[in-house]
């Protein structure tokens, strides 16, 4: 016997996204915004076409260091030499952290350097301290983009500065941006230092401030990276967290810094008025309970393994349904973890989630005499 429950929440309807787009748009070449619990991508704009990324680059550098602190290949304190390729960054006019050769540089100090001060030198540095070479280094961060889905991605060196062969597409640098925030927020936290000192040698310490303008506006900002190259104009990868909820937002194309800031801002800002988030599940708490057959309990709790979220405009309030499908009474004996119904989200009509639901518990058969009862009991007064 197929068995539904039915449970109705009243929220505010996510399906309708484009028609709140249509309405809003910013003064970027390439752009697009998610929401980083549910995932939705709330707005986009030629968001597969080819960029330089310039810095954002970094973020990708910062993560090859971040596997390998994960899996305890290098450790924070760990120190790197610094060649005259990596120096020579230093002088040449670009972002710097101004390293000098023979210098020994812990890997935290580069972490910091690449991420606050936007230091080429200091990326050159840990890509040679890690793989040997930076045309190795890149090798990594391609495998790396791979693995995680950036499909339009090609890395040729680790600080993207001027080369033509490193290319990706704001959807890749969210991908990208995404992973980050996911798997290292205790890493992340470089990310939202306004300064760095560098103790430098042969010099005065060097205090550098992070190129990022939102972190200075006080509106729960915390990343991500800038980028600027004189054919693709200034780039922003940033992140805005207010109570429980994220979004990411990646603008390419921006003609001005002030441009860059003031848009980026203006993205972010529409992402959180116009909609909300709303937790429909947690993972690993019981969600429901199901009937259960010839069982030494009578019904058996189950969870979803992921939280489940949808993102939803604010403007339009609808009834969102959910949907509890399974075979039962179900027969027993059940192993905790069994696969034993299915959760479907619906807007009206439309499927805009299935999602495993799985037993929170054992539930053990009943013995034979037990059994005889409950089928007789079933029979008289069709009772479980």
């Amino acid at each position: 016997m197929k068995k539904i429950l039915v449970i109705f929440y009243l929220l505010l309807i996510s399906l309708e996204t484009s028609s709140v787009q249509a309405n809003f748009d910013i003064k970027a070449r390439t752009a697009i915004l998610q929401d980083f619990l549910s995932g939705k991508i709330l707005y986009e704009k030629d968001a597969d076409r080819k960029i330089f990324p310039a810095s954002m680059t970094k973020i990708m550098t910062s993560i090859i260091a971040f596997d390998l602190l994960k899996n305890n290949e290098i450790s924070l304190d760990d120190k790197f030499i610094v060649s005259e390729n990596a120096w020579r960054l230093s002088e040449a006019g670009y972002s710097s952290m101004f390293i000098m050769i023979g210098d020994e540089i812990s890997v935290e100090n580069l972490l910091r350097g690449i991420i606050v001060s936007s230091g080429n030198d200091a990326c050159i540095a840990l890509a040679e301290g890690i793989a040997g070479s930076e045309e190795e280094f890149a090798i990594l961060m391609n495998e790396k983009a791979a693995e995680i889905g950036m499909t339009n991605t090609n890395f040729s060196n680790s600080s993207g500065i001027n080369a033509p062969d490193n290319i990706s597409t704001v959807r890749d640098i969210l991908i990208m941006s995404n992973y980050l925030i996911k798997n290292y927020p205790k890493y992340y936290e470089y990310f939202k230092e306004k300064e760095f000192t560098w103790d430098r040698t042969g010099g005065d310490p060097i205090k550098q401030g992070n190129r990022n303008p939102l972190l200075y506006k006080n509106i729960g900002a915390d990343g991500i990276k800038t980028g600027y190259l004189s054919y693709e104009k200034y780039s922003l990868a940033s992140s805005i967290k207010r109570k429980d909820r994220r979004l990411i937002a990646v603008g390419s194309g921006f003609r001005t810094k002030n441009e860059r800031s003031k848009q980026s801002l203006k993205l972010l800002t529409w992402g959180l008025t116009k909609f909300e988030t709303i937790r429909i599940a947690e993972k690993n708490k019981m969600f429901a309970t199901l009937d259960v057959w010839h069982g030494k309990k009578k019904n058996v709790k189950v969870f979803v393994e992921n939280d489940i979220y949808k993102t939803i405009p604010k403007a339009k309030k609808k009834y969102l349904k959910a949907k509890v499908s399974y075979d039962g009474p179900i027969p027993a004996p059940i192993n905790k973890n069994d696969a034993i119904a299915k959760l479907d989200i619906f807007f009206k009509d439309e499927n805009i989630g299935s999602y495993d639901l799985l037993s929170l518990e054992d539930v053990k058969k009943q013995n034979i005499l037990s059994r005889i009862i409950t089928s007789i009991n079933f029979l008289i007064w069709g009772d479980v």
